[in-house]
């Protein structure tokens, strides 16, 4: 079985525009387990494509009842990966894509999934800040708290604890080191 990738990095630096760039080359290499959460969707995000969302009670329980790999509480919402999520990408026969944060990261490494650890970093703050703000779907206080994670994500990536540190200064750049870096095994 294929080594699952690990994929990090702060909001807004770019991960979901590469990973959708390469789901598109490689349409049957590679499958994305999807994350549960309990926040609101997104206008256009699909329940069970983009997401599982979940209530705070339903995510809950399935933390009681050890359904997670990774979960992690963030502005107030609640984000995880399920063993199930994983299971049905190795079922499939593709490679499975993880999309996590930092304390996700941090739970995996303790688990036997034997992954290779991806983060993807941008080129500044200010130019994350830049970014969050085009999206137009922050608050001051959501960018702020955005703003704050990725700092400290910035700062855990310097300790050497991903396989792969790329910034995405130049979108095409950047992606061929994202490829380069998943395609190889």
């Amino acid at each position: 079985m294929s080594r699952p990738i690990v994929l990090s990095g702060p909001s807004g630096a770019g991960k979901s525009t590469m990973l959708k760039k390469l789901f598109e080359e490689f349409p049957d290499t590679f499958g994305f387990s999807v994350s549960s959460t309990t926040r609101k969707p997104r206008e256009g995000e699909v329940n069970g494509v983009d997401y599982n969302f979940a209530t705070v009670e339903e995510f809950q329980q399935m933390i009681k009842d050890d359904k997670f790999i990774e979960w992690a509480q963030f502005s107030g919402n609640y984000y995880g990966t399920t063993v199930a999520s994983v299971k049905q990408v190795s079922d499939s026969g593709k490679r499975c894509i993880l999309d996590i944060d930092m304390q996700g990261v941090k739970a995996v490494k303790k688990t036997d999934l034997n992954a290779r650890f991806l983060f993807v970093a941008p080129p500044s703050v200010e130019s994350l800040r830049e970014r969050l703000t085009g999206r137009g779907t922050e608050t001051p206080e959501s960018l702020q708290k955005r703003l704050d994670a990725a700092t400290a994500e910035m700062e855990y990536a310097e300790t050497g604890a991903h396989d792969k540190v790329i910034v995405n200064d130049v979108l095409e750049d950047a992606y061929a080191q994202f490829k380069e870096f998943i395609l190889a095994e």
